[in-house]
């Protein structure tokens, strides 16, 4: 099959690679989208420490089974699939608690930490195990599908949150995920939804998303202007979606007292917080990692239009152009956030 590899730090390269070899849980998937993530383009210099080479990255994608492994039974040759991100243990602590995003041996598609290393979706083939696919519903394209991953992350950061109905929410960062917490927040009954952002064209995106104000976090005036617009209080929720320590210090600065501060970001290794604040005004900290079920929701959602992905996806380019949409998104090139790469 042909593949794009990470064959070392800073150099993909499409090229031949051999077929994935099938376990009997798993099924093989011929891909026919796979999306390029933010966690992609940071790992490819080698600084997150979750990219080594040689290595097939991608775990955002969608496709058709081609083949089923002899132990697979509800699934067959031509049922339209997507997949979680994570590949977790049935048979773990966490799992059987309902966590299995925190699973001891999870592993994650299309990366390669010190642990392990698993091949991903930047191919014309993937295999994936049996009980992390999910159907994709009628009128839902291959490209709408390769996205439910971070529409997923964002919809499980606002279900650990548990907004209640006509609270107010900041979000942090419009990135892709920040844009789809946006989308989630609305369609669970938030009330105001607060965007922050650097980026003139990411703050106009959030309103476009549904958020009702966006302002840019260096604007000294904005705590005052989120308390002007919270009944003087601050925001219930705020969702932090950059991961770097100077926007986290801004998230408990501006929840109120008794709120919720849910970090999404992951950035920074390390940040310094605010602890007297975070501690004397009673402030909730609580982090959200990856997905714990969501795909099913998020799925439904797309299909009755309750999310549009369309919003952040600036192209769709052949798999083997892939080297190129990766510096360009590496280089931050204005204007792009989300691309989905086709086999």
């Amino acid at each position: 099959m042909k593949a794009l590899v990470l064959e070392d730090y800073n150099k993909l390269v499409y090229r031949d690679w051999p077929d994935p070899v099938l376990a009997g849980d798993e099924v093989l998937v011929r891909v026919k989208a796979a999306g390029i993530c933010g966690s992609d383009v940071h790992g490819i210099d080698g600084s997150t420490g979750r990219r080594r080479p040689p290595l097939i990255m991608g775990h955002e994608a969608a496709g058709i089974i081609e083949r089923t492994g002899k132990d697979v039974r509800d699934w067959k040759a031509g049922d339209r699939v997507t997949f979680d991100s994570t590949i977790y243990p049935l048979n773990d602590w966490y799992t059987l608690h309902g966590m299995y995003n925190l699973s001891d041996n999870r592993k994650v598609l299309g990366v390669a930490p010190e642990e392990y290393s698993r091949h991903g979706a930047f191919a014309e083939y993937v295999n994936i195990p049996h009980h992390i696919l999910y159907r994709i519903p009628e009128g839902v394209t291959f490209t709408q599908a390769a996205m439910v991953e971070p529409v997923a992350v964002a919809a499980h950061a606002v279900k650990l949150a548990s907004i209640q109905w006509n609270e107010t929410a900041v979000v942090i960062g419009t990135g892709m995920i920040g844009l789809f917490i946006v989308q989630v927040l609305r369609s669970n009954g938030c009330g105001t939804v607060i965007a922050v952002d650097t980026d003139p064209a990411k703050r106009k995106l959030a309103v476009l998303s549904g958020a009702d104000h966006a302002f840019d976090p260096d604007d000294k005036e904005l705590k005052k202007i989120v308390q002007d617009l919270t009944g003087e209080r601050g925001a219930d929720h705020v969702f932090e979606a950059v991961g770097s320590e100077d926007t986290v210090c801004l998230s408990v600065e501006l929840v109120r007292k008794g709120g919720t501060v849910t970090l999404v970001g992951n950035l920074a290794r390390w940040v310094k917080l605010p602890l007297q604040s975070v501690v004397t005004r009673q402030i909730k900290l609580q982090g959200s990692c990856a997905i714990c079920g969501e795909y099913e929701a998020v799925l439904d959602m797309m299909a009755r239009g309750a999310v549009d992905t369309g919003t952040v996806l600036s192209a769709e380019a052949p798999l083997k152009e892939g080297d190129e949409w990766f510096r360009r998104l590496y280089n931050k090139e204005p204007g792009l956030i989300k691309v989905v790469l086709i086999p």
